[in-house]
């Protein structure tokens, strides 16, 4: 009798503790289902990204790579380019819905094309919404087709140009013309010289050329090779175009050895080409090798090292 009581006893401690630890294991998991639901990852997934994705966005926003914090990524909807935008090179936070809805209108475009033509206003029509350069900036100043000069703008350090150095009278900024001078000298060690055929131009002058080229062409074609007044970087007497001796056309600049020496050596001077070949999409201008643009030593290797357009630079490094 006391045996089959102490059985009975025995079994149901052993169904006790069984209930117990079901119990126990019940509530862990209700407490890790919680947790796992109100976790960021797990509404991430929800959202439908994928667990690469959410890696990724869990790394930026800890490390405030951008103005990003995890709930303005909960509080949007899931757009299957978000993340490739975030890991772009040229990312700026700033410009993210414009992204998102130039690629919308775009699709053939990848994240990278997006992000380029954006950065530099593409997603707005030329000559609209314009606004005012920063003159501030100096030799950094943008001008282009979205932002403009006032038509009396002009840096009071001009200085005249040695007929040793150009065709014509033309006129740069001091510190250009002494950057040229030593890029002049040292081409020259090398039975290489380079002429400044234009400079700087007024607003008038700007705006002249321009009505011609619209008068003999149309105004698709002058805008696709020059400026309009207020628009044109010679405004600046930060831009020359070179040529050099036996050179007749503009175009056949690019043909000669001048041309492959700065393309390789211009950088070191502080100078650019201003409107690379395939880049009629970012500057806005038909390919041009001959016109350069003085925007400092260390700027220009940069540009150079980075192979993207002063349009570019400034958008991601200048004005964000």
């Amino acid at each position: 009798m006391r045996r089959r009581l102490k059985k009975k006893v025995i079994a149901y401690f052993i169904i006790g503790f069984i209930i117990l630890i079901a119990l126990i294991v019940s509530i862990i998991m209700i407490v890790n289902y919680n947790k796992k639901i109100h976790s960021i990852p797990y509404k991430l997934e929800k959202l439908g990204y994928q667990q690469t994705e959410i890696e990724f966005l869990e790394e930026i926003t800890k490390e405030k790579k951008y103005q990003l914090t995890i709930e303005d990524i909960l509080n949007r909807p899931y757009h299957p380019d978000f993340v490739q935008f975030l890991k772009e090179k040229y990312f700026i936070y700033n410009n993210l819905e414009r992204y998102l809805a130039y690629k919308e209108k775009h699709k053939e475009l990848s994240t990278t094309e997006v992000v380029r033509f954006v950065n530099v206003n593409r997603d707005s029509e030329y000559y609209k919404n314009v606004k005012m350069t920063d003159i501030s900036k100096e030799n950094l100043m943008l001008v282009n087709k979205y932002y403009a000069l006032d038509k009396d703008f002009a840096f009071d350090d001009l200085v005249d140009v040695s007929i040793q150095h150009c065709y014509g009278k033309q006129k740069v900024r001091e510190e250009v013309y002494d950057k040229f001078k030593q890029m002049f000298n040292d081409a020259k060690k090398e039975n290489l010289t380079i002429i400044i055929n234009s400079s700087y131009r007024t607003y008038d002058y700007q705006e002249n050329l321009w009505n011609n080229y619209a008068r003999t062409h149309d105004e698709a074609w002058a805008d696709s090779y020059a400026a309009r007044a207020g628009h044109s970087e010679h405004q600046t007497g930060l831009t020359i175009d070179v040529t050099t001796y036996g050179v007749k056309e503009q175009e056949d600049f690019e043909n000669t050895d001048e041309f492959t020496w700065m393309s390789e050596n211009a950088h070191k001077y502080g100078f650019i080409l201003r409107y690379p070949k395939d880049e009629e999409n970012i500057t806005g201008y038909s390919y041009e090798s001959w016109h350069y643009r003085y925007v400092g030593v260390d700027i220009a290797t940069k540009i150079h090292e980075e192979n993207i357009t002063f349009d570019e630079y400034y958008a991601f490094y200048l004005d964000k």
